[in-house]
């Protein structure tokens, strides 16, 4: 008969091991610190054999009475710090105010010796004990349904246990919840409770504009949501749903209105755009050169011009959730020189200088050429917009982890950290940018849902007045090549593993 060599599974640590495995680590810490005073008494008595200077001895004792204290009380420290949590999670279960911040359970070093089933049972006791625990009655269940705003309450499990009538959730045969809604932030609901769940007490998120369905679906709604989260509650989640429809509803039917028009456009676009390369090339040694820069000037405007239109056509392709990409082995240096004419005409028409660093030996990227041109240009355009004249404006790429970083980077006017988080929002352009410089407001937003596409992330850093750096990934190819031929260079794969903005329309089911 065989015998199994394999070793026994370790025993996760239960709260009866916690004084075991506490006092343990206390004594381990006692002793040692015994031992350091001793060797230290040993070396004071080595030393007066010597009959050293009486200051020197005298500094030489300080210092290890110094050192001695501080241990002690480290050693304390570490000794007090359950009783301290303990004594925190046992005031907030009281009711009443701490100022100190809530121990988590799910810290690994509480795992480790136990005491993590103390504050969770602390935790849990204070919900059964409470008597006047969140237990839905017909009189609060009345006046929930009279509110307008939606309001959704979810277990541990994330199953609804409560939603009322205005609430984006419906019911299935079996009575069970659908809680349908698209988020388009990069990490949605679930995927976010599950973090929360594993490294916090307590957290709280706001996701805007989100939509229930599709642009141009029957009864399409959108909603603020803020979800608000606390371990051990009954109502381990609260989330609020605020229709703002009427606000943005219109915004979207403009958008609808001037995709239609920029559809019609773009054929006379593009035979301007032709006939204007044409021109170029055949006045090119007949004209002044005050006439050459007016004619660059309208072949910028031109290109410009042609840049919006896409900008506008792939957000509303977007929207409807119809933006296809077909993830492909490509050098970055590579993508970059399809545009590299039109970027530094356009920099020299605003009187900027452009630098740009991209070395060929970089990683090849999965990546959807078109697209990562879109993002490119929007990015190094709006440098030129908003950089000073005569600045300089800087793209450089190297490699961060899995990902190639391509950054941009002027001297400009710089963004007030008031309006960096709504940067990447559909239309969002700042007061001061709207006075100032030309724009949709949409470049950013579909900038975001491109890159996040590719299992990319883009942010922003800036100090207002000297500049802004924008910075966008996207993964090695060698990293996702097994996953993006499985699913024949499609983005889905990326998309579900990086977390993007463009996701399958799943139902979260309570």
């Amino acid at each position: 008969m065989a015998v199994s060599d394999a070793k026994p599974a370790k025993r996760t640590p239960e709260m009866r091991d916690f004084w075991r495995i506490h006092r343990s680590k206390v004594a381990t810490i006692s002793i040692l610190v015994q031992l350091l005073v001793a060797l230290s008494i040993i070396a004071i008595m080595i030393i007066l054999q010597f009959r050293l200077d009486i200051f020197l001895i005298a500094t030489i004792i300080i210092s290890l009475l110094i050192i001695s204290t501080a241990t002690n009380l480290a050693v304390l420290s570490f000794a007090l710090a359950p009783l301290r949590d303990l004594s925190t999670a046992l005031i907030n279960a009281a009711g009443q105010k701490t100022d100190q911040k809530l121990p988590n359970p799910n810290s690994k070093d509480y795992k480790a010796t136990g005491f993590s089933d103390m504050l969770l049972s602390i935790y849990r006791e204070h919900i059964e004990d409470n008597p006047n625990k969140a237990n839905t009655s017909d009189e609060l269940t009345s006046a929930l349904n009279l509110t307008s705003t939606g309001i959704i309450v979810l277990d541990k499990n994330n199953g609804v246990i409560f939603a009322n009538r205005a609430a984006p959730v419906s019911l299935d045969a079996k009575g069970a919840y659908h809680f349908d809604l698209l988020f388009d932030d990069g990490t949605d609901l679930v995927e976010w409770l599950n973090q929360r769940r594993a490294d916090s007490v307590r957290a709280r998120k706001i996701w805007l504009r989100v939509p229930n369905k599709v642009i141009g679906q029957e009864g399409r709604r959108i909603f603020n949501i803020t979800a608000e989260f606390e371990q051990g509650n009954a109502a381990d989640t609260v989330i609020t749903a605020y229709d703002e429809t009427e606000v943005y509803q219109p915004e979207d039917d403009d958008l609808d209105f001037i995709s239609f028009a920029a559809h019609e456009l773009r054929g006379p676009i593009t035979v301007i755009r032709g006939y204007l390369d044409v021109l170029a090339l055949e006045l090119d040694n007949k004209l002044e050169p005050d006439q050459k820069e007016l004619f660059q000037r309208l072949i910028v405007s031109g290109n410009r011009l042609s840049g919006y239109i896409n900008n506008i056509l792939n957000t509303s392709r977007y929207d409807r959730r119809h933006l296809k990409l077909q993830l492909h082995e490509d050098s970055l240096a590579t993508i970059y020189d399809a545009i590299r004419d039109d970027m530094e005409l356009r920099a020299r028409s605003q009187h900027r200088l452009l630098s740009v660093d991209i070395p060929k030996d970089l990683p090849t990227v999965a990546a959807d050429r078109s697209s990562i041109s879109e993002v490119m240009s929007n990015l190094i355009d709006n440098a030129i917009k908003y950089s000073d004249e005569g600045g300089a404006v800087h793209v450089t790429a190297r490699v961060k982890d899995k990902h190639v970083e391509v950054s941009v980077t002027d001297n400009g006017i710089g963004i007030p950290a008031s309006v960096i988080n709504n940067l990447f929002h559909k239309f969002y352009r700042s007061h001061r940018s709207r006075e100032t410089v030309a724009g949709t407001g949409i470049g950013l937003y579909l900038s975001k849902a491109i890159v996040e596409s590719h299992g990319g992330t883009i942010g922003v850093s800036s100090v207002e007045g000297q500049g802004a750096t924008f910075t966008f990934t996207l993964p090695i190819y060698a990293a996702v090549s097994d996953k993006l031929h499985d699913v024949g260079n499609s983005n889905t794969e990326i998309i579900s593993t990086g977390k993007s903005w463009i996701k399958n329309h799943t139902k979260y089911t309570g």
